[in-house]
């Protein structure tokens, strides 16, 4: 399985050199309207409570979003992810969906004499 720390949002990673490009990997997560929760996060921003809860969702999303992602490029017998973006939008119901995506790479560790540009 890939790594966490080569999942990166940089083009490329510094000490290594891209031996081949799969294309584009992307990993979804997404959550239902939770009505209940809602109306709660609705009361507690009306009397100034911190809206901690809302970064825990958006970070849990996150989270499963870029494990999809790893699983994918792993199965493409990528060892790097590229390029990592992110794309979330809310439903009109309340959902929210986040979306993780990169280039899918293999990447081997360049030698202590070779330069940048070989």
């Amino acid at each position: 399985m890939i790594a966490r720390d080569d999942v990166v949002t940089f083009d490329e990673v510094d000490g290594y050199h891209t031996l081949r490009a799969f294309g584009y990997v992307s990993g979804v997560a997404s959550r239902p309207r939770n009505r209940l929760r809602s109306t709660f996060r609705s009361l507690g921003m009306l009397i100034g409570l911190a809206a901690g809860e809302f970064l825990g969702d958006a970070e849990q999303l996150r989270n499963e979003a870029i494990e999809a992602l790893r699983r994918r490029a792993d199965a493409m017998g990528a060892n790097a992810v590229v390029g990592l973006q992110f794309y979330v939008s809310e439903g009109t119901d309340g959902s929210c969906k986040v979306v993780a995506f990169g280039q899918a790479v293999l990447v081997d560790k360049r030698n202590q004499g070779e330069s940048s540009g070989s």
